[in-house]
């Protein structure tokens, strides 16, 4: 797992490390009493958006919406 201030990014090298992790994490989440934002949460994506950058599985670039 990543994380950034209100943001975390859980990822593994398999698709079911990625759902070990995210499990371990979700369950971190529940028992400290921690809410997420349903809106905000993308799970299984190929790219995601993060912090202004665009993270693709195998690179980053940056948001180039965001440099306007």
């Amino acid at each position: 797992m990543k994380n950034f201030i209100d943001h975390f990014s859980v990822f593994g090298s398999s698709f079911y490390d990625c759902l070990f992790n995210l499990r371990k994490v979700l369950e971190w989440c529940r028992k400290k009493n921690l809410t997420l934002n349903e809106e905000k949460c993308h799970f299984m994506v190929k790219k995601g958006i993060v912090l202004g950058y665009i993270i693709y599985r195998d690179r980053i670039e940056v948001d180039k919406v965001r440099l306007i």
